[in-house]
């Protein structure tokens, strides 16, 4: 027997979740931007040609890396306090601040990151 919800869009875009249910929905995006990479990239390498060089040029270009970036580190980063509030059930209690912690070490890193990605762009 499944669940039967019938909420409409609006109402679930509506949703209050705040920091639980944003970290919810950016892990999806992560996961989801991770595999297109891949995807491009092993398309870019099997097809070769123009439509080679041109998806290189897709997974190359500086914004598609600061997407890509984004993906990624945020994944790791809420993948691992995750594994942490799964591995210590006891800390669950204290999810929010380990939302915060979560911020506080994504929003540095993917910060210098992305100023590292720009000057590379722009040739600096």
């Amino acid at each position: 027997m499944g669940l039967k919800r019938n909420v409409s869009l609006m109402t679930g875009l509506r949703y209050k979740g705040q920091g639980p249910m944003l970290t919810f929905v950016l892990h999806r995006i992560g996961g989801l931007g991770m595999a297109i990479f891949i995807t491009v990239h092993i398309l870019a390498s099997f097809l070769g040609g123009d439509i080679g060089a041109f998806l290189n040029t897709v997974y190359e270009n500086w914004m598609f890396q600061i997407f890509i970036f984004f993906c990624a580190l945020f994944h790791a980063i809420n993948g691992l306090r995750i594994t942490i509030l799964d591995l210590f059930p006891k800390l669950i209690e204290h999810q929010r601040e380990a939302i915060w912690l979560e911020w506080a070490v994504f929003l540095p890193v993917y910060g210098i990151a992305v100023l590292v990605i720009i000057r590379t762009a722009l040739g600096g």
